[in-house]
């Protein structure tokens, strides 16, 4: 019985760290379209904005790319800490740190701009890597 928790508890951590890496690989593609495509066609079309609108807010759109290019590596530092297994309990904090700001950000994108859409790419994969940590 005891091996079994174990595997399962191994499960759960793997199952929290694959929604994790996901969480961060959404944040880092967030990250190019809003700091590096910003103000091209098909990312203006991604964000529903013209030419005009993607360039009045070429800045704004800029720094917050990075505020997620930041979420994104706090999770994979957590992950990869966790997979070396360094500084115990470290790295599992760091991931509940990123995923628990990338599904408040979701939240507030969705209560601030009714983005149902955009709130569910961005807060689905954090949402099931901080239940699969409860689970743990």
């Amino acid at each position: 019985m005891g091996s079994n928790r174990g595997r399962d508890s191994r499960m759960v951590t793997t199952l929290e760290l694959i929604f994790a890496g996901l969480a961060s690989v959404i944040h880092i593609y967030i990250f190019v379209l809003e700091s590096v495509l910003w103000g091209k066609p098909k990312t203006n079309r991604v964000f529903n904005l013209s030419q005009e609108q993607a360039q009045a807010n070429r800045l704004f759109a800029f720094n917050q790319g990075f505020y997620n290019l930041f979420l994104a590596l706090a999770g994979a530092i957590g992950i990869s800490m966790e997979i070396c297994e360094k500084a115990d309990g470290v790295g599992q904090a760091l991931v509940i740190y990123a995923c628990a700001s990338m599904l408040a950000a979701a939240i507030v994108l969705f209560f601030s701009a009714r983005n149902l859409r955009g709130a569910v790419i961005q807060g689905l994969a954090p949402l099931l890597a901080l239940l699969f940590a409860a689970l743990n």
